[in-house]
């Protein structure tokens, strides 16, 4: 009821909105939704849940950019997202490992492959806001958007050979998995999967929609139901999913014809909003708030905010400001500055997290062996930095 006011005029989004809600009717406050009170179905519930968010909010990105921007823009997104992410990995689990000693830096790249790709979710909600609108240039918009995409769904490689490198006895057979697994299976055939559906898709929704097969109200709604259907299918068959649903969103929209014809609608902007809303509710009733002071597993309050300072100045911010030259789109240091501390963690982060432990032993207590350990603090870690960054962002105005 008052959601204008909030958004237009405290800029406030709904990210920190639905945050707090989830943290009021969590188990820390009113105790009316409690996802940790699941047991052992509660990592998997949360697991697909973010899936289908980012699934969907990863398509919208694919569609909403302009025609065939992954290919004009192929040079500044490659400086954006491969070397950018590789830095801030390497960066934050080198702050991890000297934070939390008992952590390996096998199992430090592994936290830090969960907060190193920019959340696509959030980055959105930011960006659509009315002053980023109006004092942030559109490229920059465009790129950031595009690089949040494209980023998120590169965590996959970078998890997989932490997790590889950790249950794997032969440093060799890690490695070989990750190339084989990781890259050439994951993240090329998720790409390429992705894009020829969502090709096809398109080729087969304009033949029909200019021979009168189906109607406008129809036709929008494939916006939902193809991005399920991306995810559904390649998560099936063990591709990198995520990407499949970015690339499907870029191919189905890279004549422009789709986005000609849903442009004037908003029923794409509310299925946003409202799976946004809801997907932040959840993660504040989820957040492990008991968890944070852990010091039987070397977690404190103060290391964990000494790492949130330290990923808000180390993860991005120095990299951008050395290769922004490299990128047209970034047209001076304090559009490079305002990039690097525009890193946003969100969703994204909570999925990986999640994903991980489905590729990690249950841990006993006290932990056994590294990977236990690693499967015991990676969600504390995790979440409170996810939580730091939706604070930290809560006035943010681009």
């Amino acid at each position: 009821m008052i959601s204008l006011i909030l958004r237009e005029k405290l800029y406030i989004n709904e990210v920190v909105l639905g945050t707090g809600f989830g943290i009021l009717i969590g188990p820390h406050a009113a105790n009316i939704f409690t996802p940790r009170s699941w047991g052992s179905f509660e990592n998997t519930i949360t697991l697909e849940v973010m899936r289908i968010v980012l699934a969907t909010g990863l398509f919208a990105v694919g569609v909403e950019l302009p025609c065939a921007y992954i290919k004009t823009h192929a040079r500044s997104l490659l400086v954006m997202v491969v070397p950018t992410m590789a830095f801030g990995w390497i960066v934050i689990a080198s702050v991890i490992q000297a934070l939390f000693p008992e952590l390996d830096y096998v199992s430090s790249l592994c936290i830090a492959a969960c907060l190193t790709p920019t959340d696509p979710v959030t980055c959105v909600a930011i960006i659509r806001g009315k002053y980023a609108t109006q004092h942030v240039p559109v490229n920059v918009r465009r790129i950031l958007t595009a690089e949040s995409a494209a980023n998120d769904g590169l965590a996959y490689p970078f998890l997989a050979i932490s997790i590889y490198l950790t249950v794997e006895t032969s440093v060799q057979t890690a490695i070989g998995k990750w190339f084989l697994v990781g890259w050439l299976y994951q993240v090329i055939l998720g790409t390429v999967f992705g894009a020829v559906l969502g090709y096809l898709f398109s080729k087969l929704m304009k033949i029909c929609h200019d021979r009168g097969f189906i109607d406008r109200e129809s036709y929008i709604s494939q916006y939902l139901t193809l991005s399920i259907f991306t995810v559904g299918v390649a998560s099936t068959i063990g591709a990198d999913d995520l990407l499949a649903a970015f690339a499907a969103g870029c191919a189905i929209s890279w004549d422009g014809y789709f986005h000609a014809q849903t442009e004037n609608d908003a029923f794409s902007s509310v299925i946003d909003y409202v799976v946004n809303c809801g997907c932040f509710i959840y993660i504040g009733a989820w957040l492990p708030f008991d968890d944070y002071h852990s010091p039987e597993y070397g977690i404190t309050p103060w290391r964990l905010v000494l790492l949130m300072i330290a990923i808000l100045f180390l993860r991005r911010i120095p990299f951008l400001l050395m290769v922004y030259k490299f990128v047209p789109e970034i047209a001076s240091w304090k559009e490079a500055l305002l990039s690097g501390h525009f890193g946003p963690m969100g969703v994204g982060a909570v999925f990986v997290s999640s994903l991980a432990l489905t590729r990690l032993p249950t841990p006993e207590y006290p932990p056994a062996d590294q990977a236990q350990f690693l499967a015991a603090t990676i969600q504390p870690i995790v979440s409170f930095v996810v939580l730091g960054s939706i604070v930290v962002r809560m006035y943010y105005r681009g």
